[in-house]
């Protein structure tokens, strides 16, 4: 547990990775690279975890809102691949998914562990 929860450098990476995976995926949708970045929505989730785990007694409502609103991100970009694949409107959610996106990075960057 100390390697996840010795920098924030580990789940920083994850997410960096997770967001050019989902660019790539909905820019020219293939199943192999939507599951790599599954994959990388699963790291992202227990690099997320684990530094909650260790640093929520700092600040726990901030920490608790950037899990959950983590949490959301997640799963609001995979609905709008999902969306798209099957040839539905992403717009509103593809917009909802970008803007909790920069609220969590904001929020991950203005805790005290930050960068």
């Amino acid at each position: 547990m100390v390697l996840l929860t010795n920098t924030t450098h580990i789940h920083i990476t994850s997410w960096v990775i997770t967001i050019l995976l989902f660019l790539i995926a909905f820019g020219k949708p293939s199943k192999g690279v939507h599951m790599v970045l599954r994959l990388f929505y699963v790291l992202v989730f227990i690099t997320g975890i684990a530094l909650f785990i260790t640093y929520n007694g700092m600040n726990p409502a901030l920490y608790g809102i950037k899990m959950v609103a983590g949490i959301i991100t997640i799963g609001l970009m995979e609905v709008t691949l999902v969306r798209k694949k099957k040839g539905k409107g992403t717009g509103g959610i593809l917009i909802s998914a970008i803007v909790l996106l920069i609220i969590t990075i904001y929020l991950g960057f203005d805790l005290p562990v930050g960068f």
